[in-house]
């Protein structure tokens, strides 16, 4: 009786045992996915503000140079790009290195009032001209650390260039044109920034794991260019130079899509 009795429990025991497993989500038993790596390359597009500023002074070999003083401009923009990352292993794979190009859109609008004083009309007035940043291209590399697997905050810097254009002078005072002007101009320098890149899946289930959504600010430093005064009738420069010497602010938001992540890895 008692080998019976102790058989009965063991079935029971093991009915029971079989039924919670046989209750137990699918996905409980399977191991936890692994993160995905940030190896692969990406295109990028987006929009965003910017602002810029222009310190400058005047030359003249008669009259001699004028104190420097800064205009600036302000507007949108939009950005496209690319690039590729790699992202490192074993105890230093949090760490993600890349390499990148973009170029920006620009309509940043602003003034340029050198330091001069013009006799117009019976009057001595200041001047000034409208001048805007059109465009600028920066090739650069960036190093990021991942927050969390799908999380990634960076730095970036490197080589960038810049187009400014500029209207004819007119009196700052009543905005008389007046037959004066300095040209437009291309410049280069070096940029430096930082943001973070995240996986758009994380927030909206559902949307293609290649999807991300990165903000950056960007800081950019441009070389000081030499612009000779002309007239506009003739072309004749008059012998004033401005010496201008630009820098550049932007926060960006944009979407990246990557086409060719690599395989799985763990990322701890």
């Amino acid at each position: 009786m008692k080998k019976l009795l102790l058989a009965s429990f063991a079935c029971v025991a093991l009915a029971s045992s079989s039924a919670l497993a046989a209750d137990m989500p699918l996905k409980a038993l399977l191991p936890p996915a692994p993160a995905p790596t940030w190896t692969g390359c990406y295109v990028d597009g987006g929009a965003g503000y910017g602002l810029w500023n222009q310190d400058h002074y005047v030359t003249n070999p008669t009259l001699g140079t004028t104190v420097t003083t800064t205009d600036g401009g302000r507007g949108w923009l939009g950005r496209v790009g690319g690039g590729c990352d790699y992202q490192l292993g074993g105890n230093l794979s949090r760490w993600v290195i890349g390499a990148f190009g973009d170029y920006d859109f620009m309509g940043l609008n602003g003034s340029n009032s050198p330091s001069e004083l013009i006799s117009f009309g019976g009057s001595t007035t200041p001047i000034t001209a409208n001048l805007k940043e059109t465009g600028a291209w920066y090739v650069g590399a960036r190093v990021g650390y991942l927050l969390t697997p799908s999380i990634l905050s960076y730095v970036d810097g490197g080589y960038t260039g810049t187009s400014f254009t500029q209207t004819g002078e007119f009196q700052t005072l009543g905005g008389t044109a007046i037959g004066f002007a300095y040209p437009n101009y291309n410049t280069q320098g070096w940029f430096l920034g930082g943001g973070t890149e995240t996986a758009v899946s994380d927030w909206l289930p559902g949307l293609p794991a290649g999807l991300f959504l990165r903000t950056e600010y960007r800081f950019s430093s441009y070389q000081t260019r030499n612009l000779s005064e002309f007239a506009i009738a003739t072309g004749l420069p008059d012998g004033n130079v401005e010496h201008v010497t630009p820098y550049v602010q932007t926060i960006t938001t944009s979407l990246v899509w990557r086409f060719n992540l690599g395989a799985p890895i763990w990322t701890k």
